[in-house]
């Protein structure tokens, strides 16, 4: 496997959920691989920061203690450090065998998180991901969208160590949510933005409407 991505896309599928602080990721992810093995999918649900040993150690690293720990620059590097062992331990692997594979977050949390809310610029974040990641894409990328506040309040509510970048301002979290519209935007075909400010059901409702028209799976 090259830094340009496998060859072909069939038949495994690759679909990301992105989206702010408190969207729910963890709970769609859950209830998507669900429907999907239910339809008859091997699915393999990973994770970003993390998904592979090497990554999983680097996750510790970035999600953890405080909010100015590393500046926007050493936090690219080490999520495109992680990215790239996450890619060639676990989802280009998975992919081959023609696993579909559903991850919580991945290189758009970099658009988003470091080019955006960091303020390193998209120009930067898309350099790293054409030296690491070459031409490979997601085929649906989720983007959860709900208000700002609203996110912070319910991810300030669980308990747990990696409340990084819970911790950062709210000018932080406007401008992440500002870029992840900004990257949907950018590129429709691959991604949906999701009204996540409703509840469970409504918001998999959303999804699994998304994902079915996506690839033809029915409703």
């Amino acid at each position: 496997m090259t830094a340009g991505g496998r060859a072909g896309r069939q038949p495994g599928r690759f679909i990301t959920i992105e989206g702010g602080e408190g969207a729910g990721k963890s709970t769609q992810i859950a209830l998507l691989v669900a429907r999907l093995e239910a339809g008859g999918k091997t699915v393999r649900r990973t994770r970003e920061p993390g998904g592979s040993p090497g990554a999983e150690a680097i996750r510790n690293l970035v999600v953890t203690g405080a909010g100015d720990r590393w500046d926007g620059v050493t936090e690219a590097l080490l999520m495109f450090a992680a990215r790239r062992d996450h890619l060639r331990a676990t989802v280009w692997p998975a992919l081959e065998r023609g696993e579909w594979v559903v991850s919580d977050r991945f290189a758009d949390s970099s658009m988003a998180y470091q080019g955006y809310a960091r303020g390193i610029g998209p120009g930067k974040i898309a350099e790293l991901y054409a030296w690491t990641l070459g031409d490979f894409r997601p085929d649906l990328t989720l983007i959860l969208d709900l208000p700002v506040e609203i996110g912070l309040a319910r991810a300030r509510a669980r308990a747990g160590d990696e409340q990084r970048f819970e911790g950062l301002d709210l000018d932080f979290h406007r401008r992440l949510s500002a870029g992840f519209h900004a990257i949907a935007a950018a590129e429709p075909d691959r991604c949906r933005l999701v009204d996540g400010s409703g509840d469970i059901d409504g918001t998999a409702a959303l999804i699994w409407a998304a994902v079915a028209e996506r690839f033809d799976l029915g409703r």
